[in-house]
């Protein structure tokens, strides 16, 4: 059994730890040597939460007969009442005569209140803590003690963690950072203190100190010194000691403590601990922290753990894929903002780290090394709080360039679609007008052939239906394959045309001749008109063979091409008479649109038509 007392001149309070003392140390049966009378209110007092104690001064304080006993007390001991009442105190407990005997003393003779705590310990697992007060009043020495059961897992003092405790778990399983209070003698430990010692919370870490109690008995003295310290010189102590966890790993950490009272005149203790054996010369590599290593195989995500600290800080690998920088090569510093686009976004960094904001949610666009080349967009958020009294801060940063891109490119997809129904639109009403004006013209010119008005439409109708699966299927009116176009229109021709027997049609076109569609479709008209002027007047003989209608177009320069449709028929024998037929103005009309230059060509046999147009013609979507 060992006891030691210790005045704590930051509380103003004696304690009094009692190590490994049993049953038979504190209570010893004596006989009866005093007739004494019940206390006033007796059956009241045994039913309130505290314990009373009450004493009779004997020969001026030299010893105290027992008058009452607590409950508490006397069922610890298995007795009654009538076991201690007329007692001195000095026989049925020395020990606690030994204990107690100076302060009833000055109690008695300087009537003035005194607090002691007493703290019960076997080994170094705290069993029992009461704190009593001493008064004198009515001639005798109360003793007023309030026990509580260390067996209870209940959380204490809570109203004294005024910080966010989701945010410290979070900070201090980063930094390797712990922390405690200690109210009336009890602790309360931050998560971060069970991660650094590497154990779950036990019932009665409420209690003792449990860091300490994993110290190596080299340093045993730093802590000896610290309570020292702290108890009767100053109100703050650091230290850096060595502990030894439960499964045999030794770690070196710091210990800040700190004392000060809350506004009720209550005296708080706090302590800070850091794991900086990675940081030490002992070389021992600090635990897993699974809350980064969450965090480490992840390129477009980033936590920032103190990003407005300079020294402190600590980012998850995403942070150094983002700014394409080795850990190694990266300082920490305001300079990396030059690299935001947006002004205003440096304006409330700025503001955040001057402590005028508590937090940002921005989206900004980061030049990668200020190459504007190689930009990033981030998502970047950061809040401040306040922590053990100090400002710390927490912050994700997220690279949603891909998703920028993505919902760009959506957004304009989107709006492509519209253009392209608005288009289609427009082109389907364009060319039925067209169509419609043509029909207008043919009935007034072959109002007795109706065969031939329905043959021409069909014509048309085929060509600019083939031209819409083509072009409208791949959404590009731009570059039109025209000699894939033209294939596919020959087949569809030979289809439904009622054609002179053996006519062939050869198309020769240049590979990779790309038109517009403001260039085929009056092109692919002319190309019609011209087809069925052969069919109808340069094959009369049926019974002919070897009949062919060519087409060949050319690339001639950059901005021209050229189309030469011949036919090896009977020819034309006049050349003015054909100028003024109908399906000469259609021509005519229809070059006039496209912009081209179309003339009647010499050659031995048929008739051939030369057409020079652009390639290219201002496009109505941009």
């Amino acid at each position: 059994m060992r006891i030691e007392k210790e005045y704590r001149i930051f509380e103003d309070i004696e304690e009094v730890r009692i190590f490994n003392a049993t049953k038979k140390d504190f209570y010893k049966p004596t006989p009866k040597e005093f007739d004494v009378e019940d206390m006033p209110f007796q059956e009241l007092l045994n039913n309130v939460s505290t314990e009373i104690h009450s004493f009779i001064p004997y020969e001026n304080g030299k010893d105290f007969i027992i008058q009452r006993l607590g409950t508490f007390t006397l069922n610890k001991y298995n007795s009654k009442p009538k076991d201690a009442m007329g007692r001195r105190l000095s026989k049925i407990s020395p020990l606690f005569f030994d204990i107690l005997h100076e302060y009833f003393l000055e109690v008695y003779e300087s009537h003035t209140p005194k607090k002691i705590r007493f703290v019960y310990y076997n080994g170094k697992k705290l069993t029992k803590l009461s704190t009593a007060k001493i008064v004198f009043d009515m001639d005798r020495i109360f003793v007023v003690t309030n026990n509580v059961d260390t067996a209870t897992n209940r959380r204490v003092d809570a109203d004294y963690r005024t910080f966010d405790e989701d945010k410290t778990n979070m900070m201090e399983n980063f930094s390797q950072t712990g922390s405690y209070y200690k109210v009336h003698g009890k602790y309360v430990w931050s998560q971060g203190v069970y991660n650094i010692i590497n154990r779950a919370k036990e019932d009665s870490d409420d209690f003792y100190n449990i860091v300490f109690d994993l110290v190596i008995p080299e340093d045993q003295h730093i802590v000896d010194k610290i309570f020292y310290l702290t108890n009767n010189e100053t109100s703050q102590c650091g230290e850096v000691i060595r502990i030894r966890t439960a499964n045999g790993v030794m770690k070196v950490i710091e210990v800040n403590i700190y004392s000060y009272f809350d506004d009720s005149g209550i005296i708080i203790r706090q302590g800070l601990i850091n794991d900086i054996t990675q940081r030490s010369d002992y070389g021992l590599s600090k635990p897993v922290d699974f809350l980064m290593d969450g965090f480490k195989n992840s390129k477009k995500l980033a936590l920032l753990i103190e990003p407005l600290s300079k020294k402190q800080y600590e980012f998850s690998k995403g942070f150094y894929y983002m700014i394409e920088k080795d850990y190694g090569d990266y300082n920490h510093s305001r300079k990396i903002m030059k690299n935001i686009v947006e002004k205003d976004v440096v304006k409330n960094l700025n503001k955040l780290i001057n402590g005028e904001l508590d937090k940002i949610d921005e989206v900004l666009t980061f030049k990668v090394d200020g190459n504007s080349n190689n930009k990033k967009i981030v998502e970047l958020y950061i809040e401040r709080f306040n922590y053990n009294n100090e400002v710390h801060s927490l912050g994700f940063l997220t690279d949603v360039t891909e998703d920028i891109e993505k919902q760009d490119k959506l957004v304009a997809s989107n709006e492509q679609k519209v253009v392209l129904i608005k288009e289609i639109h427009h082109r389907v009403k364009n060319n039925l007008q067209v169509l419609n004006s043509f029909l207008n013209l043919e009935k007034r010119a072959y109002k007795n052939d109706p065969d031939l008005i329905i043959e021409h439409m069909q014509t048309r109708l085929t060509s600019l239906a083939l031209l819409h699966e083509k072009t409208y299927g791949t959404k590009d009116f731009v570059n039109i394959n025209l000699k894939d176009y033209l294939v596919d229109h020959d087949m569809k021709t030979e289809g439904f045309m009622e054609l002179p027997s053996q006519v062939e049609f050869e198309t020769i076109v240049d590979e990779d001749l790309n038109l517009s569609i403001e260039v085929i479709t009056p092109l692919l008209l002319i190309i019609d008109e011209l087809t069925m002027n052969a069919i109808k007047h340069a094959f009369p003989d049926n019974t002919a063979t070897d009949n062919k209608i060519t087409k060949q177009i050319t690339k001639l320069n950059e901005g021209d091409a050229r189309l030469i449709i011949k036919d090896n028929g009977v020819g034309i024998p006049d050349s003015k008479s054909i100028s003024k037929n109908l399906g000469c103005e259609i021509i005519k009309s229809l070059t006039s649109q496209l912009g081209g230059k179309i003339s009647l060509i010499e050659c031995e046999k048929g008739t051939a038509y030369e057409l020079i147009f652009p390639i290219r013609m201002d496009h109505t979507i941009n």
